[in-house]
């Protein structure tokens, strides 16, 4: 097995892709599912369009689905090719994003790679976004969720403007919280990108708590602007004051995500 590939407790194997970048972290995660002794493997998030990628994740076992966590093309522009690598219909929110699979919906179940996979629509960063509960009827204390660009493993995530919306999203993480393991047992986190976390609950909760920090700065920033004699800012001028230490190559994000922050403080 290549090096890049990692193995994550009994029935989980994860791949990056080699597209890192500012929204990317180091890659985009790819993931393959398939309990122990199974004939068949589901692929999670195909990343990119990058050959020796895709070749290894079609050769990594008998690949029976493939499932999207969201729309953009860090995790979707090689699942047309991986479609056509192992025949395996490609299921998505969005109808336009499947080939020769239907779309998924919130709460369906699916029985592949010998695992039980539940949808969770979990919409905030894009409209479309699912996560991915994960669990072995031969362990069925060991679970695990699947969190595309919901919550990453490093950092925050961006709201998507106006596709995304922050009150979505903030319903969104109150859901993932309420996932923690029953009986003391965390459910860890398998990000679009960035490393595993430990635990869905305390991941949840502190998304939520720096998204209250982030609001409560945008209104801040607002009443200063609007004290100075801007009627109505705007997401540029917001942005600089609360997001004014970060990259300019992530000030574009910075702006999406002020822009869902006004929307829904005005809202």
């Amino acid at each position: 097995m290549s090096a890049a590939w990692e193995t994550i407790g009994s029935f989980v194997r994860r791949r990056r892709a080699e597209n890192p970048g500012p929204m990317t972290l180091d890659g985009t995660n790819s993931y393959v599912l398939s309990a122990p002794g199974a004939p068949g493997v589901v692929v999670v998030d195909p990343g990119p369009l990058l050959e020796e990628h895709l070749s290894e994740l079609a050769g990594a076992g008998a690949v029976e689905l493939i499932l999207i966590t969201h729309h953009h093309g860090d995790h979707t522009d090689g699942s047309a090719r991986l479609h056509e690598l192992t025949g395996a219909p490609v299921r998505a929110a969005l109808p336009e994003f499947c080939h020769g699979g239907t779309a998924l919906s919130d709460g369906e179940l699916s029985q592949a790679g010998g695992l039980t996979i539940e949808v969770l629509a979990t919409p905030g960063h894009t409209s479309d976004s699912l996560c991915f509960v994960v669990s072995s009827a031969e362990r069925p204390t060991e679970q695990v969720i699947l969190t595309g660009d919901t919550i990453l493993g490093s950092g925050s995530t961006v709201i998507c403007h106006p596709d995304g919306r922050l009150g979505d999203y903030l319903a969104s993480l109150a859901a993932l919280r309420g996932r923690g393991g029953s009986g003391g047992n965390p459910v860890p986190v398998l990000p679009g990108h960035g490393p595993v976390l430990a635990d869905i609950a305390a991941a949840a909760k502190a998304y939520e708590e720096h998204r209250a920090g982030r609001i409560a700065e945008v209104r801040n920033a607002v009443e200063c602007l609007q004290n100075d004699g801007t009627q109505e800012p705007d997401a540029a001028q917001v942005a600089a004051i609360v997001y004014g230490d970060i990259p300019e190559n992530l000030q574009g994000a910075a702006q999406l995500s002020v822009e869902a922050q006004l929307t829904y403080l005005r809202g």
